[in-house]
């Protein structure tokens, strides 16, 4: 790798001059950005520096022209020559001097399209033009001139490079994802979507659209048709012509039907005559051809040109319009206008388009739809035809707020990590309007992609730019960038958890002796985006509509930021507070996805519990959560047969010997009745297990005598008995299969098992290390409990729980 001189990287150095005879121009500035340093960005494998673009474009008007550029191993200028590239010094946020001195009495100006560009730099007096070059995040290829008497005199191309992420690595495999991933959704809604049925176009379009578009894919589509050129689609016609007959090569049998019709065209000749009529012998004189040919008037060439000749006109009436509505001279788009129009001209040209004829209706044939060429062309045709309109300028993407891309980038690519194992079941990046396609990826805008996880038909939302819900905050609204809903099954109920991915274009490069440095020992995110995970957190809530109360409904936040060391990272304090606070975050640039796909693969198939205690609780929940789920709040008894169930059902009760109760106390602790039917007892399959579950309302302990709605068995009068009052026996819609075990006598188990066991086996899961084992498998499936005792649930403990 190159080593500049010390001292250089923190000096402002003169980085360009150009010497002419009509002006000197010198731009000076840091050759070196300390967080593009301390990375080590913007290396080839080898450590040494990338090469950075540079054109520079000279009008005759300035004669002679000497050009120098910095270079590191000199420490100073070296000649460029057009056509070699320069060393990359040139980085977004940091400013640069422009001085132009007029040698001469010409009116120097500076241009750029950025007006704010364009405004900074400013005349000094008469000879001077002067100003501060700041480029802020954009990234990319930027271009301006000075100009004398409102022409070109001088134009720079050259490339800004990030200072936040390496340029040839991660920013242009974030743009080229960028425009993947949204023209992959564009297309694969238009062909989902749209079928052509006539000759029409939307009439709402704006010129500026149709431009917009045409600009991206004007080289694209001038090659498909040059394409189309080298194997243009033909039709074979044959064509017929009245000859002299010496002069034909082949006559064909049709030629006979020909003469019996115009026998005019037979004399008679005795030596070479080839038809006998009577006696004589006949030759022809004139003689029907049939040739062969190739025809390129057919209708998929009729469409290309039909297409050519609209965009034609569009530009020419997008030029006019611009002339007529006395805009600021744009000479730049003018030119390109012209050059255009002059690139349709010349491919109108060609020997398969002048041939074919005027469009009279479209047919989509399978030309049209596969052929080489043709289906590209096509393609474009519904772009252009509907108005595909990208928000924020992203077709024009040479010169980029890298920020912004960054921020459309996480989105997109969490989604892509998604749509690779989940099901894309709705989105609304791409809409339809009667005014066309529109991409609403915008930060004006919201947007939204639903997922189904196929394993157990969950689905989880990834909303961009918007929470549903939670607008109307007692507070202030809150909107990250990117939150996923995750809808989870929980018996019968779906319970929703969030969480916060937000993007920050923002790297702490943690420089030697800082206290980031010290504290962390690493680069990492901003404490200040930290701790804006936490706002987000508690700030965000939902009001329950049926008690009105407010609920915070963020189960966690964490920072997407621009690192590729995932490894590194790993002991990073941001990232191991995931784990204790679920606040943290995670490095995302195309080469580093890992840690984050890894993360959402977890909290998509984590269990409603999971999700929960993943979350920090006020202090005391966990001992509340623990006697929700471990409490033994159900009584499941046995039944000696259907004539007990159905007189339980009719009368509301349950009765039970008071011997098989452990402990009375348990008594003050039962909730509900749960009654098991054995196989013994029921002999139809369908009606074994737990059907029916009721609500205790009271219990009394009585002689069995004194039970009247069961007749008792003799030698049982004086047992003590507990009669349970219920409030309604309920049927179980999804009754607990017995697994081929039963219960002997009683078992005690919690409702939160109850409601969410599919054997009776998983209710005798008693301590939290089984049930939490037993929730994360559920989530992968049927789960199967294996017992110690074979035969009864009641007598025996958990031995094993796996998948089936």
């Amino acid at each position: 790798m190159d080593s500049p001189h010390t001292g250089s990287r923190d000096q402002a150095v003169e980085l360009l001059r150009v010497e002419t005879e009509l002006f000197a121009l010198y731009l000076q500035g840091k050759p070196y950005h300390p967080t593009v340093e301390t990375l080590q960005l913007h290396r080839s494998p080898d450590q040494a520096w990338v090469k950075a673009e540079l054109g520079i474009t000279c009008s005759h008007r300035l004669g002679e022209v000497q050009i120098k550029v910095f270079s590191p191993e000199a420490n100073g200028l070296v000649d460029w020559q057009p056509g070699e590239t320069a060393f990359p010094c040139f980085y977004e946020t940091q400013s640069y001097e422009l001085v132009v001195q007029n040698k001469q009495a010409a009116n120097l100006t500076f241009y750029h399209e950025n007006v704010l560009l364009r405004q900074a730099v400013k005349p000094l007096g008469d000879s001077i033009l002067a100003g501060v070059l700041n480029f802020k995040n954009e990234v990319g290829l930027t271009e301006w001139e000075i100009r004398g008497e409102g022409k070109m005199l001088l134009r720079v191309e050259m490339e800004i490079f990030p200072s936040k992420m390496d340029y040839k690595l991660d920013y242009q495999n974030i743009l080229n994802e960028v425009n993947a991933q949204i023209y992959n959704l564009a297309f694969d809604f238009l062909r989902r979507t749209y079928q052509l049925t006539g000759l029409r176009e939307t009439p709402h379009q704006s010129l500026t659209e149709f431009f917009a578009i045409l600009q991206h894919i004007f080289r694209q589509l001038l090659d498909a048709v040059e394409r189309i050129n080298k194997n243009p689609n033909y039709a074979l016609l044959q064509d017929r012509r009245l000859m002299d007959a010496n002069r034909v090569k082949k006559a064909g049998r049709e030629n006979i039907r020909e003469l019996a019709k115009h026998p005019e065209r037979l004399r008679e000749d005795a030596k070479h005559g080839f038809l006998t009529i009577g006696n004589r012998s006949y030759t022809a004189t004139h003689l029907m051809e049939t040739r062969k040919r190739l025809a390129y008037d057919t209708n998929e060439n009729r469409f290309v040109r039909w297409m050519l000749e609209r965009i034609h006109g569009k530009l020419k009436e997008l030029k006019h319009r611009w002339r007529e509505n006395n805009r600021t001279s744009d000479p730049l788009l003018i030119t390109r206008l012209d050059s255009m129009l002059t690139q349709i001209d010349r491919v109108l040209q060609m020997d398969f388009l002048r041939e074919a004829g005027v469009l009279k209706q479209i047919s989509v044939t399978l030309v049209l739809q596969m052929a080489p060429g043709y289906r590209e062309v096509y393609r474009f045709y519904l772009m252009l035809l509907k108005g595909l309109s990208i928000q924020s300028d992203l077709l024009r993407l040479s010169m980029k707020d890298v920020a912004q891309l960054y921020e459309y980038w996480c989105f997109l690519k969490l989604n892509q990590l998604l749509g690779q194992k989940y099901k894309l079941v709705k989105q609304n990046i791409i809409r339809v309007n009667r005014s066309g396609i529109f991409v609403t990826l915008d930060r004006s805008q919201s947007a939204n992609m639903v997922y189904e996880n196929p394993m157990n038909g969950e689905q989880f939302i990834l909303y961009y730019n918007s929470i549903p819900g939670t607008d109307q905050t007692p507070t202030l609204s809150q909107r990250p960038d990117n939150v996923l809903t995750l809808k989870k099954k929980d018996a019968g109920q779906v319970k929703e958890y969030k969480y916060v991915f937000d993007a920050k274009y923002r790297l702490n490069p943690a420089y030697p002796g800082t206290p980031y440095e010290k504290r962390y020992k690493q680069p990492g995110p901003e404490e200040d985006d930290i701790n804006t995970m936490h706002r987000y957190r508690d700030a965000i809530v939902y009001q329950e509509k049926s008690s009105g109360e407010y609920e915070r409904s963020m189960f966690g936040a964490y920072v997407l930021f621009p690192y590729p060391d995932e490894e590194r990272f790993k002991s990073h304090q941001f990232y191991k507070s995931i784990e204790l606070l679920n606040i943290g975050a995670f490095p995302f640039l195309p080469n580093a996805t890992s840690l984050v796909e890894q993360f959402l693969e977890e909290i998509i198939r984590d269990s409603p519990e999971k999700a929960y205690e993943r979350s920090t609780r006020p202090r005391g929940t966990k001992e509340y959560y623990a006697d929700k789920l471990a409490g033994k709040n159900v009584l499941v008894g046995s039944v000696r047969g259907p004539e007990q169930v159905g007189v339980a059902v009719r009368n509301a009760f349950y009765h039970m010997p008071l011997k098989n109760l452990a402990s009375q106390k348990l008594l003050t602790q039962i909730e509900c009745i749960a009654m098991c039917q054995s196989r013994k007892k029921f002999i139809n399959p369908a009606k074994t297990g737990i059907h029916w579950v009721g609500k205790v309302a009271d219990w009394k302990v009585l002689r069995r005598k004194e039970i009247t709605e069961v007749p008792c068995r003799p030698g049982t009068e004086e047992d003590l008995y507990v009669r349970f009052t219920i409030e309604e026996w309920k049927r179980l819609a999804d009754p607990i299969a017995l697994g081929g075990q039963g219960i002997l006598t009683v078992l005690h188990t919690s409702k939160y098992i109850l409601d969410r066991a599919l054997e009776i086996a998983e209710l005798r899961l008693d301590t939290e290390a089984e049930l939490r084992e037993w929730r994360e498998k559920r989530r992968k499936g049927r789960v199967k409990v294996r017992l110690d005792h074979e035969e009864y649930v009641d007598l025996g403990r958990v031995v094993e729980v796996r998948n089936i």
